[in-house]
């Protein structure tokens, strides 16, 4: 029954993205009697849904950045059970994430700045999302490895931040982030509104991803710890060379759920301003060009849908080759 249904579907939806569906025209006229998907829409659309305002003689840029996002991805990689200790790990983010931003941003060198104002579209929605996924994955582990302190002034601190940040909304962490910081810095002092939405997409994950990190610490055996004791290990080296690369590996499918939540809550940003790939679709339906075709609005967010699902399910399959890789 249920493959007969699934064949259903797949005819249905060939019918629809291909047999049927307008290739050639300029507006949404020519979608008008047509029972198939409107890809012109998103034809006359393809750089703003890339780039966004990003200027046409600049986006080789972000390509660059795409490559050294396919290359950086490779070399972890590459680094087999080594991605298990901290510092590699780090550091790799930290390089790559530094390199990308100059590259994008500009402003040494040759190379002009472009502000971030007109960064759009799906480079914007990667950008979040990598930015968010290279600060609160250290972050989150450096703040569980806290909240474990035998220290109790740091323990009690550290998890008070964990609770309040995992008790607010995401809506509320950017509202305070947009409205109510520019209130507290002095006057004529500007503050870039993506960078503070970044810094609240890090707070708000962060804490989320401390908490999957603290299960992994508290999953290690103390029999472990003892062990590494025992034989002259100091207590961070026994922390960075035992029980952190166990712990991360314990959590990766943990930590994969979270992120795959992560590129999906990108979408929020449309509600204080930020152009991201959903919204340049919201605001091309609204043309009075294309409010005439019924079947605009399904392709809009058909291809929406299917750029999530290709970013997530990627991720998924990505992270299910390092589990297999890191517990050999």
């Amino acid at each position: 029954m249920i493959v007969a249904v699934s064949a259903i579907a797949l005819v249905e939806l060939v019918r629809w993205a291909l047999i049927d569906a307008v290739w050639t025209g300029t507006s949404g006229k020519d979608c008008v009697g047509h029972n198939g998907a409107c890809w012109i829409f998103l034809g006359a659309r393809t750089q703003t849904l890339m780039f966004g305002a990003y200027p046409a003689t600049e986006q080789w840029r972000v390509v660059a950045a795409l490559v050294l996002v396919a290359a950086g991805s490779l070399a972890l990689r590459m680094m087999g059970r080594h991605l298990l200790r901290l510092y590699p790990l780090v550091l790799t983010l930290a390089a790559s994430s530094l390199a990308i931003g100059i590259l994008i941003y500009g402003g040494i060198g040759d190379l002009p700045v472009v502000p971030t104002s007109h960064w759009g579209g799906a480079m914007l929605t990667i950008i979040i999302a990598a930015w968010t996924i290279a600060t609160a994955l250290p972050l989150g582990l450096l703040l569980a490895l806290a909240r474990r302190s035998e220290l109790p002034l740091i323990s009690l601190m550290t998890g008070a931040c964990i609770d309040l940040m995992r008790s607010l909304p995401l809506v509320g962490i950017l509202f305070l982030m947009i409205v109510m910081f520019p209130l507290f810095v002095p006057p004529g002092v500007e503050t870039d509104k993506l960078m503070r939405v970044m810094v609240a997409f890090t707070l708000f994950n962060a804490a989320n991803f401390a908490e999957v990190f603290r299960g992994g610490l508290a999953a290690i055996p103390n029999g472990q710890i003892e062990a590494g004791r025992s034989l002259g290990l100091s207590k961070w080296q026994v922390t960075g060379l035992l029980v952190v690369p166990q712990a991360i590996t314990i959590t990766i499918p943990a930590l994969v759920n979270l992120c795959v939540a992560l590129i999906k809550e990108t979408t929020i940003v449309l509600i204080v301003g930020l152009i991201d790939v959903v919204a340049v679709l919201q605001i091309g339906m609204s043309d009075p060009d294309w409010l005439t075709a019924p079947s605009v609005r399904t392709t809009a967010y058909v291809f929406a849908a299917a750029v999530f699902w290709a970013i997530c399910f990627g991720l998924s399959r990505y992270s299910r080759t390092l589990e297999r890789r890191t517990r050999r």
